[in-house]
């Protein structure tokens, strides 16, 4: 390890639907944060470490910046301040083609309050023309507030590598922290948890995929198999049927979708098995939403 090796924390922020997960997936070469079409997809702090030859950095996806109307809401703003703490840089994340609305700028005010250095990526620049894109790179120049300013695709791997390269050269020096093989610190019963709902808001629609929410009931590992069981919980009955749908076959493409995915990221077969269960205004039962969280999911295997 030479002296000029570079260890860090960057913490990404913006808005739902921004392209943070997306951006924390390419960075990092691994699925480590769910992505999906929906708001407010992440919910929790996700670390995915990124690891080169002059660098390790430890990405911080953080859930979309809005205003919190229940106890998930709270908590996943929760998670936002939390992130902040501590990190060698933060990310800002903003879609161009919705421009620079009063949401934005309501993030772009709570940016300014982070002490430290501020870079801002202007992603889905593949869906927007120079004309439309040149006035937001003027804005967010004259503003004042960031150190580097840098169009990309999240999708597509436009910009990313100057991205990578613009981070590095703002950590700090330091040893890596983690094995060269690791690629996020989240324990795998709640990757599970992820891909499942994931799984399901992909195949919901309207209000389901918000009342959406997963729990791991047991993870048993063996030498040639994981035995995963699952519980969805939703908010109405109408919901449940929804997501179990005509003799159970959405839920039987739900947990398909699920098992093999997960049977790709960790290698191994996997016997999954899902339940749908109400739990009315269960957004606002601080001790379900809790328990959710992938620290207490940390919790629970050191308890185990």
């Amino acid at each position: 390890m030479t002296a000029k090796f570079k260890f860090g924390l960057v913490a990404v922020v913006g808005r739902p639907n921004a392209g943070k997960s997306t951006l924390v997936n390419r960075l990092v070469g691994q699925k480590v944060a769910i992505v999906t079409s929906r708001p407010q997809t992440t919910r929790n702090r996700i670390q995915g470490i990124v690891n080169s030859s002059a660098a390790q950095i430890v990405l911080v996806d953080t859930p979309g910046l809005h205003r919190p109307d229940s106890a998930l809401g709270r908590q996943m703003m929760g998670e936002v301040t939390a992130a902040l703490e501590g990190v060698d840089v933060l990310v800002l994340v903003v879609d161009v083609t919705e421009g620079f609305g009063e949401s934005d700028r309501r993030t772009i005010d709570r940016v300014a309050r982070f002490d430290g250095i501020r870079i801002l990526l202007l992603n889905k620049v593949d869906r927007v023309s120079k004309d439309r894109l040149l006035p937001l790179m003027d804005f967010a120049g004259k503003c004042g507030l960031f150190t580097e300013v840098v169009p990309i695709s999240a999708l597509t791997g436009n910009g990313v590598d100057r991205v990578m390269k613009v981070l590095v050269s703002h950590l700090p020096a330091g040893e890596a922290r983690f094995p060269e093989d690791q690629y996020t610190d989240q324990p795998e019963r709640f990757l599970a948890a992820e891909i499942i709902r994931e799984k399901a808001m992909e195949r919901t629609k309207q209000e389901v995929p918000h009342a959406v929410g997963v729990l791991v009931e047991s993870f048993e590992e063996a030498a040639k198999l994981i035995r995963i069981r699952a519980t969805i919980y939703v908010e109405r009955e109408g919901q449940k049927g929804i997501l179990i749908g005509r003799s159970g076959a959405t839920l039987k493409l739900i947990g398909t979708a699920a098992r093999k995915e997960l049977e790709d990221i960790l290698g191994i077969k996997i016997f999954l098995e899902l339940y749908v269960k109400v739990r009315e205004n269960w957004r606002d039962n601080g001790q379900l939403v809790k328990q959710m969280d992938w620290r207490s999911q940390l919790d629970h295997l050191a308890g185990e």
